[in-house]
């Protein structure tokens, strides 16, 4: 009879579910400074992200895919689906009411909450609202970017000062992956951790407790249609990872979604290596350091692993503008590690020449 009640109660403890709800609210004493309103603005993201997700699973059969006809800041085309995403979320943070701006990759400039309750809200929040949005229209993971601090100005609306912090002040950052399942990722600087969106119960639930990227990896990540645009370290590199070499289970194989969050979530849990370089088209890089870069290396540095511009640190790098570009090498530390070697060692040579 008592082995039969263990069994019952190792049963029953297995199916005890962990919402993203109760685990932000078990590691608010993570933050004695705050007085739960970290809690409530990445309860609020969450909120967004379901209906963000619900538009994806739509993709197709409502009229949200295709352009709107324009361009935004970055000079990219608008898709239906960057419009709604980015309405949602802003919505979501302004009525919340823990946040007094927002910086968004589909706003030349930054956007005020002016309400009662968030023009004095100590945090703002830079966002990418749907990262790889061109691949929605043929059903390819996207996902949604964040990054949160806490303001430098003191009172009233925000300012642009409030966003041109390095990444190493970052309170929270996150991403959310709209694919075969939908997950929502993030950091407070005290580990990582993933969770699933539940469909049956509508609450994302812990499915990744305490994330850790691989030190290395067998996939780099890299469009080597821009091949000819390279610097020569990172031909160099992408020839590396071509060879054959058994102790170091070399060749590495190519895996390129063209989505930054999809193929960054997938090195997370299996090793890898993600990078887009400079390239003769885009001399100071493509992805932007405050909204994309910044938020994605203070999550893969908690799980382990190693984010750069190729020779610096990302996080450690001050942003002069909102829209600031960077080179970005991401991924398992050893991975990383041996790219800057070829990054070192062949810019040394082409100042030589």
């Amino acid at each position: 009879m008592k082995s039969v009640g263990i069994l019952l109660l190792k049963k029953n403890a297995m199916s005890i579910v962990k919402t993203l709800g109760q685990f932000i609210i078990e590691k608010q004493a993570d933050f004695p400074y705050s007085k739960g309103e970290l809690s409530r603005l990445l309860r609020d993201m969450g909120i967004a992200a379901k209906i963000v997700n619900r538009e994806v699973n739509k993709a197709g059969l409502a009229d949200i895919i295709g352009d709107v006809g324009e361009t935004n800041i970055q000079g990219e085309n608008v898709r239906k689906l960057d419009v709604f995403a980015n309405e949602q979320f802003i919505a979501a943070l302004s009525s919340g009411g823990e946040c007094c701006a927002i910086a968004s990759e589909e706003n030349e400039d930054i956007v005020l909450i002016e309400n009662a309750v968030s023009t004095n809200a100590k945090y703002i929040v830079a966002m990418d609202p749907l990262d790889g949005s061109s691949n929605i229209d043929v059903n390819i993971s996207v996902g949604t970017i964040f990054s949160i601090y806490r303001r430098t100005s003191l009172t009233g609306p925000g300012v642009l000062e409030d966003f041109l912090q390095q990444g190493t002040e970052q309170v929270a950052a996150g991403y959310i992956i709209y694919g075969s399942s939908t997950m929502l990722v993030y950091t407070t600087g005290k580990g990582v951790n993933g969770f699933t969106l539940d469909p049956s119960i509508g609450e994302f639930c812990l499915s990744h407790p305490n994330m850790q990227i691989p030190k290395n990896g067998k996939t780099y990540s890299i469009n080597e249609g821009y091949y000819i645009h390279f610097p020569e370290g990172i031909k160099k590199y992408i020839k590396y990872c071509q060879e054959e070499d058994k102790k170091s289970n070399r060749p590495y194989s190519s895996r390129y979604i063209g989505s930054a969050v999809a193929d960054i979530h997938r090195n997370l849990i299996y090793g890898g290596i993600f990078i887009y370089p400079t390239t003769s088209l885009n001399p100071k890089g493509k992805l932007r350091l405050l909204y994309e870069c910044n938020p994605l290396a203070f999550i893969i540095e908690q799980a382990g692993g190693k984010a750069t511009d190729g020779f610096r640190r990302i996080v450690d790098l001050k942003p002069r503008t909102l829209h600031e570009r960077t080179p970005f090498f991401i991924g398992s530390a050893e991975m990383v590690d041996k790219a800057e070697e070829f990054m070192l060692k062949y810019s040394a040579l082409e100042i030589e020449n």
